[in-house]
Formats: structure tokens, sequence, C-alpha cells
């Protein structure tokens, strides 16, 4: 993904993965959802397949289509690629990161946004 944006953050790895794969926390850090549940898996995984709610509330359609335990994970959006988020470690906590696809250079902004708000809910 050459599109990436980074954040480093306080707070240790596996809060951070945690908080990358909890689908209940979506909507705190990801700016364009407001909601998003799996259709018949209980955890993230390759294939895994589910529904995100954008901001507006229309309903899209996703797979897993990359998922490295603790590392990364990726998805493709109503049939489209979209964004692959992941964690790696650093001596001070973590460096959380999210890369969008080459068409779509403006969405890194908000990639960048939710990587605030990731800092934001890994440190309470």
């Amino acid at each position: 993904m050459p599109l990436t944006v980074r954040r480093q953050v306080p707070a240790p790895p596996e809060r951070v993965w945690a908080t990358l794969v909890d689908l209940d926390a979506w909507p705190a850090w990801g700016p364009s959802v407001r909601r998003a549940e799996l259709d018949d898996a209980t955890a993230l995984g390759v294939g895994v397949t589910g529904t995100v709610w954008t901001a507006v509330g229309v309903p899209l359609p996703f797979e897993i289509t990359t998922f490295e335990p603790g590392r990364r994970w990726a998805w493709r959006v109503a049939g489209v690629p979209a964004t692959t988020h992941g964690v790696v470690s650093h001596p001070h906590g973590s460096t959380v990161w999210m890369g969008a696809p080459l068409w779509a250079p403006a969405y890194l902004p908000v990639l960048a946004l939710g990587l605030r708000r990731i800092d934001h809910l890994t440190r309470t």
C-alpha cells in the first residue's frame, strides 16, 4: 500500500490491535463508519464478510482480504479494495498505520484523523 499514514502512540501494540479489530470501536475511530457487523463469524479473519454502514447510513458489504493477527488487516468494501490497517511495536509504544489504494489519495486525511482517534482511545 504505497499511500500510507502513520502515527506513534504510547499504547502497547496489543491494545492498539484490539482497537483495530473491535467492530464496536470502529465508529469511534473511523470517521466514515457509523456501524459494522459480521455475517457469520465472531472475529475478523481472511474471508470473513459483513456489512459496514457509512457515516451517511449507507450499508455496504465487506470482506477481509488480509489478516495477520496482531499486525495488519485489509478489506474490500462493496467489492473494491479499500484500506489496510496495521500496528508495529516501537520503544515507546506502537506505530499504528493505515494505507489507502493508489486511486484514493484524497482519503489520507480521513485515515490520519482515524489515527488521531486511535491514539486518544488507546490512552484511556
